[in-house]
């Protein structure tokens, strides 16, 4: 088994780690002992207490206390009522910072994430944020798991790199009435041409 990835490569900032996970793989192993994995594909930073789009934007809350725990934790919230997103911790403790997964490719396990999107096209199992955590068996009871080790059973590992000519960056997605400029800020990376990064994220070429 390939080491998780450690606790120093959350260390940088957001901005650094959201590009650096691109072609990093996510790993999950469930209780019946099969192991799921995607690489993945696209991303988004949210960094500092000036970033206005960020939850670390204002005080230490009881939603948003993990953002300001060690880096390499699971930051895992519910939003709009439906659904978990899953983000990994970053820069040191006390700035808060994460960077939120939002799409991967599927590699292993796909029985497994098929069972979890019941009807769904294999494109459809991890291509976008919410979708994910369902296919990963991800929830609330993730929240500030420890990522860099493989005893807690959810982890990243290293993976293929994505060179620099493959990778495109754009606007967050969901920015709402986030004021400029953090509402166009260019903060989402993803993978060129890949077919799983998330639809609603707008052009994937």
């Amino acid at each position: 088994m390939t080491q998780p990835l450690p606790a120093s490569f959350y260390m940088p900032s957001a901005l650094t780690v959201a590009r650096r996970l691109l072609g990093a793989r996510l790993v999950r192993v469930l209780p019946n002992g099969a192991r799921l994995s995607g690489r993945i594909v696209e991303t988004e930073a949210y960094s500092g207490l000036d970033d206005l789009a960020s939850h670390g934007r204002t005080k230490p809350t009881k939603r948003n206390r993990p953002m300001y725990g060690p880096p390499g934790r699971a930051y895992v919230y519910f939003t709009y009522g439906n659904y978990w997103m899953f983000n990994i911790v970053c820069e040191p403790e006390g700035d808060p910072a994460a960077v939120l997964v939002r799409a991967v490719e599927p590699l292993e396990g796909l029985d497994e994430m098929a069972a979890r999107r019941p009807g769904r096209a294999p494109v459809e199992w991890t291509s976008g944020p919410a979708k994910l955590v369902l296919a990963f068996a991800i929830s609330g009871a993730d929240n500030t798991l420890d990522l860099t080790t493989p005893a807690n059973n959810l982890w990243l590992e290293p993976g293929d790199p994505v060179p620099d000519d493959r990778v495109r960056t754009g606007p967050r997605v969901g920015m709402g009435q986030t004021p400029e400029p953090w509402h166009s800020m260019p903060w989402r990376w993803w993978v060129a041409g890949n077919e799983f990064v998330s639809r609603g994220s707008g052009k994937r070429g």
